[in-house]
């Protein structure tokens, strides 16, 4: 069984839902008894490296729900992309914490990350659950039938041409 400890990072550019991910992880999490620890890593992998973590399993329920709506990303970004020696560092940091599951939001890189990560816990026989959550607006990740990202971004782009077509009609 998977220790009761849940590490979330975020990676990538920012979306409109990427702090929608990250809250519905801690909130979701606090529904399971067996959950004792949910951390965020600040700024992605890169904070998985350097082992600097937040501890948001005290956090109130409203202080995420305002997180929730804040634009960016709220623990931080990167844009480093792990190859296997890197995600090998990730997976003996998560291994050292007695991480359980590791949700990583971001797009194809993040998912190549999980897929990597999840296959070094395999290999070590290490009990890891690893979720991708996607915040692309691409569409283009393999096995997903939507991104959460690709409606947020259609909304600005209509909501943008009503504007300005309102703003010509004006005239």
């Amino acid at each position: 069984m998977a220790s009761g400890k849940i590490l979330v990072a975020q990676g990538g550019g920012p979306t409109a839902v990427i702090n929608q991910s990250l809250v519905g992880v801690a909130l979701e999490a606090r529904r399971f008894s067996q959950v004792g620890h949910i951390y965020g890593a600040h700024h992605g992998v890169r904070g998985i490296i350097d082992e600097d973590f937040v501890d948001l399993t005290q956090e109130t329920s409203h202080n995420l729900e305002l997180v929730a709506n804040t634009p960016s990303s709220a623990l931080g970004s990167t844009r480093d992309k792990p190859d296997a020696a890197y995600c090998h560092e990730i997976f003996k940091v998560l291994q050292a914490h007695q991480i359980g599951h590791f949700f990583y939001i971001g797009g194809n890189d993040s998912s190549d990350t999980v897929r990597i990560v999840s296959q070094e816990a395999q290999a070590a026989n290490y009990d890891l659950r690893c979720i991708h959550i996607p915040k692309t607006i691409d569409n283009d990740l393999v096995g997903n039938d939507h991104t959460p990202g690709f409606p947020s971004a259609a909304r600005f782009v209509a909501q943008a041409f009503a504007g300005a077509n309102l703003d010509n009609a004006a005239l």
